[in-house]
């Protein structure tokens, strides 16, 4: 079981999803003994067991449902002659499996300014683990960051790039200095698993970098769904900390798969398919501002 928790360990550090699976009670004779645990990987894999047999098959179903909604169950099983029986099972009881879900939501902020500063801390108090990435190594120290899991640095973002791994559970949140390392760091990111890809800024300037991303081949086979930009829920911030509660809100929703019926600040994904499908000189997308 140690091995178990190990990896449970490892999974939330590398962003995986999967199921704990452990026996909490039996009655009578189970092929499951309590504290018997199964550990669940989103990838279908499995390490331990709750008994094996039909009881088996059905936790595995129940932990793959727990993945996509995070919620606990807890099931209860009666192992009758009839159901032992067909499932080769020599015993009939009862058994009880919960199931928890292993989350493990990450936040990658691009950039190490104040903005960013007011979102590791709001992510972290919602329970994301936060790594900080800028190119500027003063700027990404555990002082400025005290709630960030990692931080990253580098002597440039395509340095940084080419190390940095995103696993698909991830959000990407692009609040850097400039437009040049705004445009750079969504390119990345649009070319990672990631799930989410937020990008900080006005309507025009999301306009102006999806034009430039488009015009430089970087956007043929891109799922632009996962764009997000500009980013956060249309509340009216206007300070740092204002604008950083309305990107986590917006995390949370789309990580609760809340985001349909929100005002957000989003281009419409229509208006980006578009952009992304117009041949260079067509359209004048306006400049960045």
């Amino acid at each position: 079981m140690l091995d178990i928790f190990e990896e449970v360990a490892e999974m939330r550090a590398r962003g995986e999803r999967g199921a704990l699976c452990t026996v909490v009670n039996t009655a009578g004779s189970t092929p499951g003994k309590e504290t018997m645990r199964l550990l669940v990987r989103e990838s279908g894999s499995v390490s331990g067991s709750v008994g094996g047999g039909c009881v088996e098959a059905d936790v595995v179903a129940a932990a793959r449902e727990a993945m996509e909604d995070e919620s606990t169950r807890l099931l209860k099983f009666r192992l009758t002659e009839e159901a032992t029986g067909q499932s080769g099972l020599a015993c009939g009881g009862e058994i009880s499996v919960f199931i928890e879900p292993i989350t493990a939501p990450h936040v990658v902020l691009f950039g190490g300014g104040h903005v960013s500063r007011s979102l590791c801390t709001i992510c972290a108090d919602a329970g994301f683990r936060v790594t900080v990435v800028d190119d500027r190594p003063a700027f990404v120290t555990a002082e400025r960051f005290p709630q960030a899991r990692r931080l990253v640095s580098g002597a440039s973002f395509d340095e940084i790039f080419r190390d940095l791994v995103v696993p698909a559970t991830a959000a990407c949140v692009v609040v850097t200095r400039g437009h040049a390392m705004d445009e750079a760091c969504v390119d990345f990111a649009l070319h990672t698993p990631a799930a989410y890809v937020g990008l900080i800024g006005s309507k025009v300037k999301v306009r102006g970098i999806l034009g430039r991303l488009r015009d430089a081949g970087r956007l043929e086979g891109v799922d632009l769904a996962r764009l997000h930009a500009p980013i956060g829920l249309d509340v009216g911030s206007a300070t740092h900390g204002e604008i950083a509660v309305s990107i986590v809100a917006e995390l949370i929703a789309h990580r609760r798969r809340r985001l349909d019926g929100l005002r957000t600040m989003r281009l419409p994904l229509e208006e980006m398919v578009r952009i992304a499908a117009r041949r260079r000189g067509e359209g004048g997308e306006p400049p960045p501002a």
